[in-house]
């Protein structure tokens, strides 16, 4: 966490210094405060021009970076204090997102500058999960074919529930495509959505909405069902909701995570 913290007052630290010194660059070689006099802007001695590389962290690409990880670290907090499954970070961080844009007027596209930064790092994130798989590699290979049989049978079933809800409500082939991924993890989801003409948007919502359900209700289910087994408990979780699932299934145990 503190390596995290450093790195983006290091990187907040060299947008306002270059913001700094390209003003002063500016001024000194450009006669800046002629330029902005001259079509009525605010001269370099207006208070507000003063404080401006304080601003600077709510400003292209640190503000999206700095509002996703801020409202992440709320929504940590919130869970902690709580204890509760439904106060999910991911659920948390992304209202107050969304909150923030709204109340503050901010269009979307300014936020996105910095938040598709972190959307990218989406791919890394989900790759690293191969490290549980290795280390519980050989409680896989022991359950190898309840694990693909499993797999197999959660991901068709899942595939054929929302085909037929999709065919049962005459929905659109755009947004059929877009729900059929929604138990990928969001990455590639949103790869094969965007492939067969799926609106992103929605594979995006979908597997949010899918994972925030998989989460809150599969250890219900499994005190219900009786399920012990946590290769048992792995399977359903992830055949069913991956994101939000998946970290639930990581909290249960290393093994229901691999």
């Amino acid at each position: 966490m503190k390596e995290k913290f450093a790195f983006v007052a290091k990187v907040m630290a060299a947008h306002v210094l270059t913001y700094v010194i390209c003003g002063m660059l500016a001024m000194t070689l450009f006669d800046y405060q002629g330029s902005v006099e001259a079509i009525g802007m605010r001269g370099t001695d207006d208070l507000m021009v003063q404080l401006a590389p304080l601003f600077q962290i709510a400003r292209g690409v640190l503000f999206g970076i700095v509002l996703c990880i801020g409202t992440f670290q709320i929504g940590r907090w919130v869970q902690k204090k709580t204890g509760l499954t439904l106060a999910n970070p991911l659920v948390i961080a992304i209202l107050l997102c969304i909150g923030v844009l709204l109340i503050f007027d901010i269009p979307y596209e300014d936020f996105a500058i910095g938040g598709d930064i972190v959307n990218m790092m989406l791919g890394p994130a989900t790759a690293v999960l191969a490290l549980n798989i290795y280390n519980q590699y050989a409680v896989l290979k022991r359950h190898f074919v309840p694990v693909l049989v499993g797999c197999t049978a959660g991901s068709l079933f899942s595939l054929a529930s929302v085909l037929l809800l999709c065919r049962l409500f005459r929905l659109d082939e755009a947004v059929t495509a877009a729900l059929l991924p929604k138990s990928c993890t969001t990455p590639i989801a949103v790869g094969i959505a965007e492939s067969h003409g799926g609106i992103a948007a929605i594979t995006m919502v979908a597997v949010l909405v899918t994972g925030f359900i998989g989460a809150v209700c599969a250890p219900l289910f499994a005190k219900l069902m009786h399920v012990t087994e946590p290769v048992a408990e792995g399977l359903a979780i992830g055949a069913c909701s991956h994101a939000l699932g998946t970290t639930k299934a990581a909290e249960l145990g290393e093994v229901q995570g691999a």
